[in-house]
């Protein structure tokens, strides 16, 4: 992000800081209270926990299956997508090292891909920077493992409405937006992947519940993971280094789910996130700052914990509103503030060390020197901390102490059982594919992949078909937005569908 940009932030951040009350007040002779996070209460969580899995065992988001289906076996030379078609749920495709240019599209449920790792040698996606997306699923049960991808416009993998999902082992270069992008689905692991190079966000979660994303190494990318309008999610062990912002939890105005909460973000190596910001001008990560740890923006009941979090320029934690947001609409089903958010033990090491001058003015309001760990501009309501002695923060001297020390209590937020596969009904498929599609690059007034809902509706009106026949064939209209992908796996009566559920909103 350019200097401008985080002179915005800042600039409005600091009468975000006065409006939102802060504390003016110099403690720093006080006495500290200190907490010991191995005893005392633990974290609930917003989760029902007569459906969630506690006890510390390995988790599958995956049903057991109860007959054994066929392996399909595919060769350097030949098609994977030839082998989606002709397998039936319950089966394996066994995919040998070698080099496929072919988007796969995943459309039943149960299907298992399986890369074979031999002698350091991989299975190898390549789009050769001519396709857009490697890997789409629209089923559920999918197992998706040890694949590289590499060279797409789009993204690497992305789940479309799919439930009970598990994508594992994989290495991701430079697939465009995203790298792994599970949308609107429920129950899924994310975890052992190496991803970088990716424009928006490595890990982009959006609108799911049930999460878990663990021991990935992210890196080089814009944003490390993200968690968007999401909730029940735990994002721990991982490594998130070299990028923009390194872990965020987000609410982006617009979209149909309106709300991120309940997330955990424990026990990562947050370090070095000081690449420069190359996301597309005007979307919602080009207004990351680059030196960001960890960034809070308006997602609600956010838990950080053990996390090593250090070098990274701006500060380790951010945490602001929509009003204080650069790249942000305000939408008035969804609340703008970030609202219960607990912050308990971190180690923070050098961060703030090359922070902006309008963020050390706002430090003067508070009469504090040093470089911030902890930044929070505009409204957060009931929020709290522990320990808050061992950092430089800003904006959060006026929070309480929070009433538990740790989240032991919670091991993963993922099901005992998977959930029943995504039935469609058919008065619901336009919704389904604008949720789990379209609001994926498009939100309703504002911009993210490509031009606001709004804007589509305005020129099309009445003509549905324009539409439908514009996602199956889409060419480039504008040159300050990337080119959408053609759609056409989607048969014309769902292009239909989807088009219409488009004019249709209102938010």
């Amino acid at each position: 992000m350019g200097k401008k940009m985080n002179k915005i932030i800042i600039a409005v951040a600091v009468v975000g800081a006065f409006a939102g009350g802060l504390y003016f007040g110099n403690n720093q002779n006080s006495t500290p209270v200190i907490t010991n996070s191995d005893s005392g209460a633990s974290y609930g969580g917003g989760f029902n926990k007569n459906a969630q899995v506690t006890a510390p065992t390995k988790k599958s988001a995956v049903a057991k299956r109860t007959v054994a289906g066929k392996t399909h076996v595919v060769n350097d030379g030949e098609s994977i997508m030839a082998a989606v078609q002709l397998a039936t749920p319950g089966d394996t495709i066994q995919i040998m090292p070698g080099t496929y240019h072919e988007t796969v599209y995943i459309d039943k449920d149960d299907i298992r891909i399986v890369g074979v790792i031999k002698e350091g040698k991989y299975a190898t996606l390549d789009g050769q920077r001519k396709l857009n997306d490697a890997i789409l699923y629209s089923g559920n049960n999918i197992v998706i493992e040890n694949m590289r991808i590499t060279q797409y416009k789009g993204n690497g993998i992305m789940g479309q409405a799919g439930n009970n999902f598990e994508i594992r082992n994989n290495i991701i270069v430079d697939t465009g937006v995203y790298g792994i992008f599970p949308q609107l689905g429920q129950n899924g692991i994310v975890e052992y992947n190496v991803i970088s190079g990716i424009e928006d966000a490595a890990i982009y979660v959006g609108m799911s519940d049930n999460i878990h994303v663990a021991h990935n190494d992210v890196f080089d990318s814009v944003a490390g993971i993200e968690i968007e309008n999401s909730r029940h999610a735990i994002v721990e062990n991982n490594y998130v280094h070299n990028n923009t912002g390194g872990i965020l939890a987000f609410i982006t105005p617009g979209l149909p789910i309106k709300t991120t909460f309940d997330v955990i973000i424990r026990n990562n190596f947050v370090d070095n996130n000081n690449h420069k910001n190359f996301a597309a001008p005007g979307s919602t990560v080009s207004g990351i700052p680059a030196g960001t740890g960890i960034l809070i923006m308006a997602a609600d009941e956010v838990v950080v914990e053990n996390n090593i979090i250090s070098n990274n320029k701006v500060t380790g934690i951010l945490i602001t509103d929509h009003e204080n947001a650069p790249n942000t609409t305000i939408d008035p089903e969804s609340d703008p503030a970030p609202d219960k958010v607990m912050i308990l033990n971190n180690i923070m090491l050098n961060n703030g060390y090359d922070t902006i001058d309008e963020a050390k003015a706002l430090m003067l309001t508070e009469f504090k020197q040093g470089n911030p760990d902890i930044l929070r501009v505009g409204v957060s309501r009931d929020s709290c901390i522990i320990n808050r002695h061992r950092y430089v923060t800003v904006g959060i001297d006026n929070w309480k102490e929070c009433a538990f020390t740790n989240t032991d209590a919670i091991d993963s937020y993922i099901l005992d059982e998977p959930v029943a596969p995504r039935e469609i009904d058919p008065s619901e498929r336009g919704k389904v594919v604008y949720m789990g599609i379209c609001a994926g690059c498009h939100t309703y007034t504002g911009r993210m992949i490509g031009p606001p809902v709004q804007i589509i509706q305005a020129l099309y009106m009445d003509n549905p078909q324009g539409i439908a026949d514009y996602i199956a064939a889409p060419t480039k209209k504008r040159e300050d937005y990337p080119e959408m992908p053609p759609q056409n796996y989607l048969d014309a009566e769902t292009r239909l569908a989807a088009a219409k559920y488009m004019l249709g909103r209102k938010n």
